[in-house]
């Protein structure tokens, strides 16, 4: 099964809306064959694994992260494979939450005289499609909040300065974490005082839309960031009529949503975002933004770069949240910490337990 899980990381950022899925065909002792799931849309892990096993795949084991499909879509369902290679025994990691699968596949395949396990490597499977899972599970997107921040966290100096609080092995993993999720978004003030790109580049991986919050349509058509087909501007429903058609010309989305004045309702901002059909979006700030989020606690997961240096006065990573006592202070479950060169990350769920 650590094979399987290997091999469904390699379909990072590519798989969505699909789930990442690796599967690995094994008959006395010895691996016959592997697949994963590479895109949306191209053949399934277990189809691409019997495929290299072929005749030999009759009474093997096929383990897999995931329960295979019983239904059809852009492919056909896994199920009717696995039953026609012959496979006797086969052993996933959990449930297929999608309403067409649910528990269908493995009952299939049990009908079929094939002897199903459940339950190997859960954990890890469940960590692997986190985003994957809570869009089946709640219709919304996954959110990941990511910020960069010195030992006293502050996100820049008093000057604004931010470029660059970390080290380049730190940034090149901020960007392969970009490259995982379907978006990335900001909000208007880091776009005007940083005019970032957005996009995946120290690393090779799948380029995200890219998503800003800018109540009143104040960021420039030349901003780096914009990108025809690939941008999205939530906006205040109050924002100029001829702006936002201004923007749809130039093949950006302009979408209004509900604010309290220059403020957008976080909740708002979600619907939208669940309506463009985001599974996950990658937060990356700036302070107003995470902070908006935090307190609305509409974060899944926060990932904070440490860098050791300290800056006295400066920009907070989080403004105020109105937290009184440390009994309300947000806690981290599931917490991992690594290093990547002189800087620590730190990364873990918040909001309430499943």
């Amino acid at each position: 099964m650590d094979e399987a899980l290997a091999l469904a990381a390699k379909g990072r950022g590519y798989t969505s809306p699909n789930p990442m899925v690796g599967a690995v065909v094994v008959k006395e002792g010895t691996i016959i064959g592997r697949g994963y799931h590479r895109q949306a849309g191209l053949a399934h892990a277990e189809v691409v694994a019997l495929d290299e096993a072929g005749e030999a795949a009759r009474g093997a084991t096929v383990y897999v992260n995931l329960e295979p499909c019983s239904h059809h879509g852009r492919t056909p369902p896994c199920t009717d494979r696995i039953i026609a290679a012959g496979i006797t025994r086969l052993v996933c990691s959990h449930i297929d939450p999608d309403e067409r699968v649910n528990g269908r596949g493995i009952e299939m395949l049990r009908k079929a005289g094939i002897d199903v396990q459940v339950g190997l490597r859960e954990r890890e499977a469940r960590r692997l499609n986190e985003h994957f899972l809570h869009w089946k599970t709640t219709g919304t997107p996954w959110l990941t909040l990511k910020w960069a921040q010195s030992l006293d966290g502050r996100v820049a100096t008093s000057t604004g300065n931010s470029r660059w609080i970390t080290g380049e092995v730190a940034r090149t993993h901020a960007h392969r974490l970009r490259s995982w999720h379907d978006a990335v978004l900001i909000g208007v003030g880091t776009a005007l005082a940083d005019d970032p790109r957005l996009t995946v580049r120290m690393v090779e991986g799948h380029q995200p839309y890219h998503v800003v919050l800018d109540p009143n349509l104040r960021l420039s058509p030349t901003a780096r960031l914009v990108e025809p087909g690939n941008t999205v501007i939530l906006c205040a429903e109050s924002a100029d009529p001829q702006r936002i058609a201004a923007w749809e010309r130039n093949d950006v989305q302009a979408v209004p949503v509900r604010s309290h004045g220059d403020v957008l309702e976080i909740e708002a901002v979600l619907e939208a975002l669940t309506a463009l059909r985001f599974q996950s979006v990658f937060v990356e700030g700036g302070s107003r933004t995470l902070t908006s989020f935090l307190k609305a606690g509409a974060a899944n997961r926060l990932t904070v770069f440490i860098a050791p240096i300290i800056l006295g006065e400066g920009l907070p990573a989080v403004g105020d949240l109105g937290i009184e006592t440390l009994d309300q202070a947000i806690r981290l479950r599931e917490v991992e910490v690594e290093r990547f060169g002189n800087d620590l990350c730190i990364t873990g769920l918040c909001g309430a337990e499943p």
